[in-house]
């Protein structure tokens, strides 16, 4: 009897391959981008160098990033900040990071409530209604603290996010009050351990419902050097990789951190930024916070295999407006591969 090829496909003999392997989905492409301070929508129109950095992302299953702003819009409250420290930013800046592809941020950081807890619920509401994934505040701890998910056609991806220091009195999320997943420090030093117990949790939570995590920590817990990675973190981080996390990404730092690989998953301990506008002078900040990269990474099954780092390059000038440029074109140096899998 003469088989077709969707009978032979089923009975695992197309090619010699097994029906198993034949049916296994493609690698799914995940970019990791550094926090996105951003103020303005800079799509509107296009910066110089957008198109090339939304060619370079384009076809990406997951683009994340850190919205690093509080959202001005119906339900925000007074600022609870001011001067040059003050970071609230019209929804329209969502657009502007919808329009480059992002599919997924963060929102658990020290500027989430720069316009108190109507801010942070009005963060929530414009994002939910761009469509865009988002971990890490909430309407109360526990869904502040809880993975959010995305379905892609390489499979489903899920983000536990939370911030560590500079998270003033009544920003934090409670069972009662809307605010940011916050893991604090002791006096002692050590995190504290009820809440590492809750974030690790969540990791795990999340890893029960899909292969792919990812994990962020906003830190504000920083060295002298700022480009040091603390200890604690390279703990925290690797704990998180045990409890079922595919890759640890760290923001806080205005500029890079190191990077390594643990049981084979990658962990960033600092991305730097990817927008970066700052109201604070000229030359406030040195050239390393100018510079970082789009991490183009790769997983299977949950499981690394592999990224493309791809330098980029921030425009720290403010051209007479009230912000820096902030926003990042590809650099003129080569990508460079990192990690080699499992």
């Amino acid at each position: 009897m003469m088989l077709d090829r969707r009978s032979l496909l089923a009975a695992g003999l197309v090619l010699g391959i097994p029906a198993a392997q034949a049916r296994r989905p493609r690698d799914m492409r995940v970019i990791l981008l550094g926090q996105s301070l951003i103020q303005q929508n800079l799509c509107a129109p296009p910066w110089p160098g957008m198109d090339a950095i939304v060619r370079r992302m384009a076809g990406a299953d997951v683009i994340f990033t850190d919205l690093e702003t509080a959202i001005d819009g119906p339900g925000a409250g007074p600022p609870t900040r001011t001067g040059e420290v003050l970071h609230a930013a019209k929804p329209d800046v969502i657009d502007c990071l919808k329009t480059m592809g992002v599919t997924m941020v963060t929102t658990a950081n020290n500027h989430a409530w720069d316009l108190g807890s109507g801010g942070i619920l009005t963060a929530i509401d414009a994002l939910d209604r761009r469509g865009i994934v988002h971990a890490g505040t909430g309407r109360d701890l526990e869904t502040a603290s809880r993975a959010a998910f995305q379905n892609t056609p390489a499979g489903r991806v899920a983000l536990v996010s939370a911030a560590a220091g500079a998270i003033r009195d009544g920003a934090a999320a409670t069972a009662e009050r809307p605010g940011v997943a916050e893991i604090r420090r002791l006096a002692s030093g050590e995190l504290d351990p009820g809440d590492v117990v809750r974030t690790l949790d969540a990791i795990r939570a999340a890893r029960s419902s899909a292969a792919t995590v990812i994990f962020c920590l906003h830190n504000h817990y920083w060295e002298k050097v700022q480009a040091d990675t603390p200890e604690w973190q390279r703990s925290f981080a690797r704990a998180c990789i045990d409890a079922g996390a595919s890759t640890f990404v760290a923001h806080g730092t205005p500029l890079m951190q190191g990077m390594e690989q643990y049981k084979g998953a990658p962990i960033f301990h600092g991305l730097g930024n990817f927008i970066f506008q700052t109201r604070k002078a000229d030359g406030a900040y040195g050239p390393a916070t100018w510079r970082s990269l789009i991490v183009d990474a790769r997983f299977r099954d949950g499981r690394f295999q592999g990224a493309d780092l791809v330098p980029v390059q921030l425009d720290a000038r403010k051209y007479g407006g009230e912000y820096s440029a902030g926003y990042p074109v590809l650099a003129k140096e080569r990508s460079t591969r990192f990690g080699t899998g499992r």
